[in-house]
C-alpha cells in the first residue's frame, strides 16, 4: 500500500475496541450537534412562530427523509466499496470508486433539487396535509430541496473521509455547521422575522458550508481519497459495485420512509396538535438515533476493511463489541426519554394537548429503542459481509409491509393514534429475531 494512506486510520490493524470506538466516537459527537441543531429549528420556530409552524416544519421529516434517503443509500455503497479497496491495499481502485461516487452524487443533486422543487405540494396532499398547515409546509420544502446539493455532496465526501478510517474532521466541520446554523436560525427568524423559510435558508446555508469544508480537506489529501475535478467520471467497474450495494441500501431507506409517510398521513387525520405533539417527540426520539448511527458506520467501515484484507475472525469479533456498545447506549437514552418526555416536549410547545400526544408516544416506544438499534446496526453489517439485499428484504417486510397492512386494515376500523406508535416497537421487534438468524448463520468467507 502506498504510504499516502495514513495507516492509523485504518481499522486492519490494532486492537479492534479501540478502532471501533475511536471511530464511532467522533461519528456519535458530531451527530449530536447535528441533531441539536435540527432540535433548535423545531425549538427556534415553536417558540418564535407558534404550533401551525412547528406542524408545518416537523411534518415533513417523513418527505425529506424519502426522498434524501433514497439518494443518500448510493453514499453509504459507495463508501463500503471505497473501505473495501482500501482494505485490500488497491489505491488505484479505491481513487476510481471516489472519483464515480462524486458523480454520481452530483447527478443525484440535480435530480432531487428539480424534483423536490417542482412536486412537493403534490407530496404533501398525497400525505394528507391539512389545508392550513400545507402552504407553509410547502414553502419550508421548496427552499430545502432547492439547496440540498449542499446536503447530498455533504454526506458523498463525508462517506469518503469515513470509508479511510478518518471521522475525526467530518466532527469538527459538523460542529462549525451546527453552530452556524442555530445563529442563522435566530438571526433569520427572531430578528429578521421571516417565517419558516428563515429556517429553511438556515438550514442550507449551514449544509454547503460543510460541504465546501469537507472538500477542501479531501483536494489537500494526498493518495486514494484525494479528490481531482478532471478525474471525476462513472468508472463502469466501480459504478457496478456501488450500484450493487447502493441501491438495496437506497430501496430499503424508501420502503421504510413510504411506510413512515403513511403513518404521518394518519397521524396528520387528527389534526395540528397532533402533528406538532409528535413531531416534537421525533426530534427527541433522534437522539436515540445517535450511537445507532455512530455505531452502524463504524461497523459498516470497519467489516468492510476487514473483509478486503480477508481478516474473518477480526471481523466477527468486532460484530460482537459493536452490537453490544450500540444497544447498551440506546438502552440508557431510551430509559432517560421515558422519564422525562413531559420536560422534553414541552420544550417544543408548552400546549397541554401537544405535549400529551408527545409524551404518549415517548412512552411507548423508548423502551425498545434498543431493538431499534440492533436492526440498524445488523443492517449496516450485513452490507460490510457483501450481502446487501438481506437487510433490504427485511425492512421490507418487517418494518414496511407490516406497517401498511396494519394500518390499511386495523386502522380503518379503529381509528386511534396510539396505533401508529405501537407499530414501531412491534415492527423492531420482528426485525430483530430475523437478525438474530442472520447472524447465527452468516458466513465471512463466501
Amino acid at each position: 500500500m502506498s504510504e499516502t494512506l495514513n495507516r492509523q486510520n485504518l481499522m486492519t490493524e490494532g486492537g479492534f475496541r479501540k478502532k471501533i470506538l475511536f471511530f464511532a466516537g467522533p461519528i456519535f459527537i458530531g451527530q449530536l450537534f447535528q441533531q441539536l441543531y435540527n432540535t433548535a429549528d423545531s425549538l427556534i420556530v415553536g417558540q418564535f412562530l407558534g404550533k401551525e409552524a412547528l406542524a408545518a416544519v416537523s411534518s415533513t421529516g417523513s418527505l425529506t427523509y424519502l426522498l434524501i434517503g433514497f439518494f443518500m443509500g448510493f453514499s453509504t455503497g459507495a463508501g463500503i466499496v471505497i473501505a473495501r479497496w482500501i482494505g485490500a491495499e488497491d489505491e488505484q481502485r479505491a481513487s476510481k470508486a471516489v472519483h464515480t461516487a462524486v458523480a454520481m452524487g452530483l447527478m443525484f443533486s440535480v435530480i432531487l433539487s428539480v424534483a423536490g422543487v417542482l412536486f412537493c405540494p403534490v407530496f404533501l396532499k398525497w400525505m394528507g396535509s391539512p389545508e392550513d398547515v400545507l402552504p407553509l409546509s410547502s414553502l419550508y420544502l421548496r427552499v430545502y430541496f432547492g439547496g440540498s446539493t449542499g446536503l447530498i455532496m455533504y454526506n458523498t465526501f463525508v462517506g469518503i473521509l469515513q470509508a479511510s478510517g478518518d471521522s475525526k474532521h467530518p466532527l469538527i466541520y459538523l460542529i462549525i455547521s451546527s453552530i452556524t446554523n442555530v445563529i442563522l436560525d435566530i438571526f433569520f427568524i427572531g430578528v429578521l422575522k421571516f417565517g419558516v423559510e428563515g429556517a429553511a435558508i438556515a438550514t442550507v446555508i449551514s449544509q454547503f458550508l460543510s460541504m465546501f469544508l469537507v472538500l477542501a480537506r479531501l483536494r489537500k489529501t494526498e493518495g486514494a481519497t484525494k479528490i481531482e475535478l478532471r478525474k471525476i467520471s462513472l468508472d463502469p467497474g466501480n459504478f457496478k459495485q456501488i450500484v450493487r450495494y447502493g441501491l438495496p441500501t437506497a430501496l430499503q431507506a424508501c420502503v421504510i420512509d413510504l411506510s413512515n409517510i403513511l403513518i404521518q398521513s394518519y397521524i396528520n387525520s387528527f389534526g395540528k396538535l397532533a402533528m406538532a405533539g409528535i413531531g416534537a417527540y421525533s426530534k427527541v426520539e433522534g437522539f436515540a438515533f445517535l450511537p445507532t448511527n455512530a455505531f452502524s458506520m463504524a461497523m459498516s467501515t470497519y467489516v468492510s476493511q476487514n473483509m478486503g484484507a480477508k481478516k474473518y475472525d477480526r471481523v466477527k469479533a468486532g460484530i460482537r463489541f459493536g452490537i453490544l456498545s450500540a444497544i447498551s447506549m440506546v438502552a440508557l437514552i431510551g430509559l432517560t426519554i421515558y422519564l422525562f418526555a413531559p420536560v422534553f416536549i414541552a420544550a417544543f410547545n408548552s400546549d397541554p394537548e401537544v405535549v400529551a400526544y408527545g409524551v404518549a408516544r415517548a412512552r411507548i416506544c423508548a423502551p425498545f429503542y434498543f431493538l431499534l438499534s440492533f436492526s440498524h446496526v445488523t443492517s449496516a453489517i450485513m452490507r460490510g459481509v457483501g450481502k446487501p439485499l438481506a437487510p433490504m428484504i427485511v425492512m421490507l417486510v418487517c418494518w414496511c409491509a407490516v406497517r401498511v397492512a396494519v394500518l390499511m386494515t386495523v386502522g380503518q376500523t379503529y381509528h386511534f393514534i396510539d396505533l401508529t406508535s405501537w407499530l414501531y416497537p412491534i415492527t423492531w421487534s420482528m426485525s430483530t429475531i430475523v437478525y438474530l438468524f442472520y447472524l447465527r448463520n452468516i458466513r465471512y468467507d463466501s
